[in-house]
């Protein structure tokens, strides 16, 4: 077995510190400092070196200096790239219904909260008027067609004049076309929901005037909600109508999956940002303008070398991550160089320095050096 006198190598070490001290006293101060600075990691190293050769050489007596660790099998794995931004939800359908005629509101058919169907009538404006003479026009129609018919039977046995029966035929028509017109003023004094919908708020009250344009209630059509958001102009390229989508809503504690249905075409001039929608699912307890944040999936990774970005130092300028490796029947410690492609939701994806089945140090990295003795 090899020996290795490690007190006289140390003193070895000191003597040549003190005389490389002395030799350097002519020079400045800061040069001599990061000389010693430049011979303390080449010794720190050399140690280290050393103490793996003796932990390899004599494992039962190196077990008590390795290092506590936890080690992940690393895997490759599906990796998404995505932009996250917050949006908020709205309705498709969200319409407030006015009426078509003016008039006082005599009742109101439905109430805050209520169901309603297409084209069901939510509120009813006077109409007495309107009644009263579609009554009138009735009673006159009805004169009308029996004198028309009068005059048609003594058309066909040629009695009478062409003008006569051409003046109870036109006669006929105008009022039936009058009646008409009184029953679409009719139902213009109902106030009926253009779409399926809920109640979100009623406007009126019995008693009170309204005109045509004014708001009488608001019908929210929930079962057709979006999250419309703003994306940085950066991505204009990547975000497509089509991507996946992951919204997440604080007030229901959880992720809804969802696509990208409409991709603004157009940069706003002051915020720099295109506007994006995604399409949600229905849900019982989703309200317009809510607030949401959602992440935009424009790539995913099938196979990545995925890590925990905190196990990633920054060593002289250079990623690095530690590793176990089986040396003898020591596990010792190794750093590897890595290159680092994206970093998302506190995982980085590793393009290069790692293989799948390595076993990556994810607890105790921190002091770590390499060749260090660890132990799980």
């Amino acid at each position: 077995m090899k020996k290795i006198n490690y007190t006289n190598w140390m003193g070895s070490i000191a003597v040549a510190l003190v005389i490389g001290a002395c030799s350097s006293a002519s020079k400045d101060k800061e040069t001599q400092l990061i000389e010693l600075r430049q011979q303390q990691a080449n010794i720190s190293k050399q140690i280290a070196t050393l103490e793996s050769e003796l932990a390899i050489e004599n494992p039962d007596q190196s077990v008590g200096k390795a290092k506590d660790v936890i080690i992940t099998e690393l895997k490759a794995q599906p990796f998404n790239h995505y932009i996250q931004t917050q949006g908020r939800i709205e309705a498709e359908d969200n319409i407030a219904v006015s009426a078509k005629s003016m008039g006082v509101i005599v009742q109101v058919y439905v109430k805050e909260g209520q169901q309603v169907t297409k084209g069901q009538a939510l509120a009813q404006i006077d109409n007495t008027l309107v009644l009263t003479n579609i009554e009138s026009m009735k009673t006159q129609l009805e004169l009308a067609r029996t004198v028309y018919e009068r005059q048609k039977n003594l058309w066909d046995q040629k009695i009478g004049t062409e003008v006569q029966f051409l003046q109870a035929k036109a006669n006929k028509e105008n009022l039936e076309n009058q009646l008409e017109m009184l029953k679409e003023q009719n139902e213009m004094s109902k106030i009926k929901s253009p779409i399926n919908g809920t109640i979100d708020k009623v406007f009126v009250k019995a008693g009170e005037n309204i005109a045509p344009g004014m708001p009488a209630a608001r019908v929210v059509n929930t079962s057709d909600l979006k999250l419309a958001a703003n994306v940085s102009e950066s991505f204009v390229t990547s975000v497509k109508a089509g991507n996946m989508a992951i919204v997440h809503v604080p007030e229901l504690k959880k992720d809804i999956e969802a696509k990208v249905t409409f991709v603004g075409r157009t940069i706003d001039p002051l915020s720099r940002t295109f506007s994006v929608e995604v399409q949600l699912p229905t849900h019982p307890d989703l309200r317009p303008n809510m607030t949401g944040v959602v992440k935009v999936i424009y790539h995913t990774e099938p196979t990545a070398m995925v890590v925990p970005i905190n196990i990633v130092q920054t060593v002289n300028n250079q990623k690095v991550v530690f590793v176990a490796e089986q040396s003898g029947k020591s596990l010792v410690a190794k750093r590897r160089i890595v290159t680092v492609g994206g970093v998302f939701n506190n995982f980085a994806q590793i393009d290069s320095g790692l293989n799948a089945g390595e076993k990556i140090i994810t607890f105790g990295y921190q002091g770590l050096s390499d060749g260090e003795l660890v132990r799980m």
